[in-house]
This record gives structure tokens, sequence and C-alpha cells, in this order.
């Protein structure tokens, strides 16, 4: 029953703002690592952003720009993404593993996350 709820998506012009929210439910394990991920149609599904233990991480087309943070419980992850461009319009992805499935390395590596929400489609306008 481990479930994770992504929202927050929507439809944005070009330089504005979205924060999106991802909320773990069922037993969540207090997970090691969080993250968001994103897949746009015809493309390999992209690590955006993880939060662990060793701090936060970001693909470098996004470092700046989006801010990967989580509540005190660890069950619930949030992305602020600013500044936004057309290039980021993708379908996101909130991700979730727990500490045996946690290296602390590749963290952008899908197969290291083992529970996965359903998405939240950003769509950038110019």
């Amino acid at each position: 029953q481990t479930q994770l709820v992504e929202s927050g998506g929507g439809s944005v012009q070009a330089g504005g703002s979205l924060r999106l929210s991802c909320v773990g439910s069922g037993y969540t394990y207090s997970w090691a690592r969080m993250a968001w991920f994103r897949q746009a149609p015809g493309k390999e599904r992209e690590g955006v952003a993880a939060i662990d233990s060793g701090g936060t991480h970001y693909a470098d087309s996004v470092k700046g720009r989006f801010t990967i943070s989580r509540d005190g419980a660890e069950n619930t992850v949030y992305l602020q993404m600013n500044t936004l461009k057309p290039e980021d319009t993708a379908m996101y992805l909130c991700a979730a593993a727990p500490s045996w499935m946690v290296s602390g390395v590749r963290w952008y590596a899908p197969e290291k996350y083992n529970f996965w929400g359903q998405g939240t489609q950003v769509t950038v306008s110019s």
C-alpha cells in the first residue's frame, strides 16, 4: 500500500514558477533518499534532483533554478521550480528509496529507487 502522490503541476509561461509536492502514504520506511525525475515523450527518464543524508543533488540543467526540500518526517518532498524554461516541460515523477537501496552514488539512476509516483505534468510555454 506504500505509494507516492505528486501534485502541483500545471501550465506556466517561461520565467514562471511552480512548486511540486510529493506525499508518501502507507509505510514509508523513513526514506533514505527521495528524488524528482522527469520524462518527456520519446525521451529517457532524467534525474532532476534528490535529497538524502548527504544533502541535495541536482542535474546541471536545473542547478540554480530548482530547489528540493523535505519535511521533518521525511515523507513529503517538494520541488520549487523557478525561472522555468520550455525545455523543462515534462511529466515529473517522485521517487523514493529505503536505506538498503542507497549506496550514496548515482542518485540519478532510476534503478536505485523502488517506489514511484504516477507523475504530475509541467508545461512551460514560451
